[in-house]
């Protein structure tokens, strides 16, 4: 839906909106079952909500295009996510309250394993823990560079932010990332020159770095990509007249949420809290947006069984998600992380939308078969937000 038509069929009222997200939620089966992630999880409470709802597929970006986290939030969020582009290092870097300014390019940094011959190992350095990760910040802050003032800032667990600020930086920069192991992290190259510039400095940091973490195994190297400036964004409030407010636990999601002009609420302590806070916030807010991150950490690493595991942990507050009395319950996911494939992946998402308008299909379960069968077929992922606002009676008739 063009954002401007959205802004004037939105109408103000009491009605609540709740979009789950579960990050990476697709995948695929595996061989020795025939059975996908959804279908061999233990998850009895949206299988029968899904016999109660309209349920479908989501496209987060294009048949095809393989998503960032970003692009698919921001098409949940209605956003057209071929416009609205946005680097995963602004996303870090404003999800953890830093003031970035104009002459700011920021990047998301990971710490990743290397062995003898700079190969890369492990994109992640093992998850390594939080603290660990701080310490070897401490030590990235000591690197100075002719042309810019560096900010290292620790994110969560192997992920940091770098700022690169200074006059002429460009932010059309190449990922360091081969997004493989058995090769070793690439340059970055600028596609301008003010991104020449930029390039050239971050790859004197890389220098840097290395000397200074080469005693730090498991993280003794380190990845950067999603080089960006600070955009400017239409905002969910004015679009939806919706008051949101987002409960992530991880910075990036906050990032975005804010970016977009939700309120971050804090909640670190994942579901249980995240269900505090709603219910503390339910007068103060028309639409909560809940990010679970645990089903996409599972599907990158390749686990099957610890994605079910993230899966079934959900499905248990499933109960709790509906007595908190919300107009519209929406579970949906970002993007495809099928463990068998151990990354993001172009496959449909599973959807499901519950309202009392719905009408209620012969959906047996909540699973990608079952979607593919579902009242709402596949979708772009940014009519998502035009379908609960109507469900919530948000929108007022087109046209004549």
């Amino acid at each position: 839906m063009d954002l401007e038509l959205a802004r004037k069929l939105s109408q103000p009222n009491t009605t609540k909106i709740i979009l789950c997200v579960l990050d990476g939620l697709g995948g695929l089966p595996r061989a020795s079952t025939l059975r996908s992630e959804l279908e061999q999880a233990d998850i009895p409470n949206l299988d029968r909500l899904a016999t109660r709802s309209e349920i479908g597929l989501t496209i987060p970006v294009g048949f095809g295009i393989t998503p960032g986290s970003g692009p698919g939030h921001l098409a949940l969020f209605g956003y057209d996510p071929y416009k609205y582009d946005i680097g995963r290092g602004v996303l870090e870097a404003v999800g953890i309250d830093f003031d970035l300014g104009p002459d700011d390019v920021a990047a998301r940094g990971n710490f990743c394993t290397l062995d003898a011959e700079g190969n890369i190992t492990d994109r992640r350095a093992g998850r390594v823990a939080t603290e660990i990760s701080a310490k070897l910040v401490e030590r990235l802050r000591s690197i100075r560079l002719d042309g810019a003032e560096v900010f290292v800032e620790p994110v969560r667990e192997h992920r940091f932010v770098l700022v690169l600020r200074g006059p002429g930086l460009g932010d059309a920069v190449t990922t360091t990332d081969p997004q493989k192991t058995g090769v070793p992290p690439l340059e970055a190259v600028g596609s301008d020159e003010a991104s020449k510039k930029t390039a050239a400095l971050v790859n004197e940091f890389v220098r840097q770095a290395l000397d200074l973490l080469k005693d730090a195994a498991p993280a003794n190297g380190l990845v950067l990509r999603g080089f960006a400036k600070y955009p400017q964004l239409p905002q969910f409030p004015e679009i939806w007249k919706l008051r949101a407010a987002a409960l992530a636990v991880y910075p990036m999601y906050r990032g975005l949420a804010k970016l977009v002009g939700m309120d971050a609420l804090a909640c670190p302590g994942g579901l249980d809290e995240q269900l505090r806070v709603i219910k503390q916030r339910w007068d103060d807010y028309d639409y909560f947006f809940v990010h679970y991150k645990y089903t996409d950490a599972a599907g990158e690493d390749g686990d099957f069984e610890r994605k079910c595991h993230a899966l079934a942990d959900f499905d248990a507050r499933v109960p709790d998600f509906l007595d908190l009395g919300a107009d519209v319950l929406m579970i949906a996911g970002d993007h495809s992380t099928p463990a068998l494939m151990a990354a993001h992946s172009w496959h449909p998402v599973p959807f499901l939308l519950h309202s009392k308008y719905c009408r209620e299909g012969n959906a047996h379960g909540f699973n990608e078969q079952e979607c593919l069968r579902g009242s709402l077929g596949q979708f772009p992922a940014v009519e998502v937000m035009p379908l609960a606002m109507a469900h919530a009676l948000r929108f007022q008739k087109y046209g004549a």
